[in-house]
């Protein structure tokens, strides 16, 4: 499925990130993708089972999350590591990467798995 890819701070994000960003709980807000409810009714997936995203810089498999309002059409995913590998690094001359109106396809991951930190920084080095 086609989505919108928004990326931006979340409270949750902001306190695991200020305890740690080696910490699970770090992992536990960061890794995830916020879904409009019909978005995963859709998709066929259920909170906090694994959709792969990908975009045109790269792909992960991340947790489905419902989000909190309503937002068809889009996928959030709270700013951090997971976030910044399928933004990329591309500037567009602005000194800014693009956060927000990435164009994304997201898909379910059946026994798919959420890389830890230290296999995603892997993945960094490439």
């Amino acid at each position: 499925m086609r989505l919108t890819l928004v990326t931006g701070r979340t409270v949750s994000q902001g306190d695991a990130m200020e305890k740690g960003k080696t910490e699970e709980e770090f992992m536990k807000a960061c890794a995830v993708v916020e879904l409009d409810a019909r978005d995963m009714e859709r998709l066929g997936v259920k909170e906090g089972e694994p959709v792969r995203v990908k975009t045109s810089e790269g792909e992960l498999v991340l947790l489905a999350r419902r989000a909190a309002g309503e937002q068809e059409g889009v996928a959030f995913v709270p700013l951090g590591p997971w976030a910044n590998y399928l933004i990329g690094g591309g500037t567009e001359a602005t000194g800014m990467p693009p956060f927000k109106v990435i164009e994304a396809e997201v898909t379910p991951a059946s026994g798919g798995r959420v890389l830890r930190l230290e296999e995603l920084l892997r993945l960094y080095q490439r």
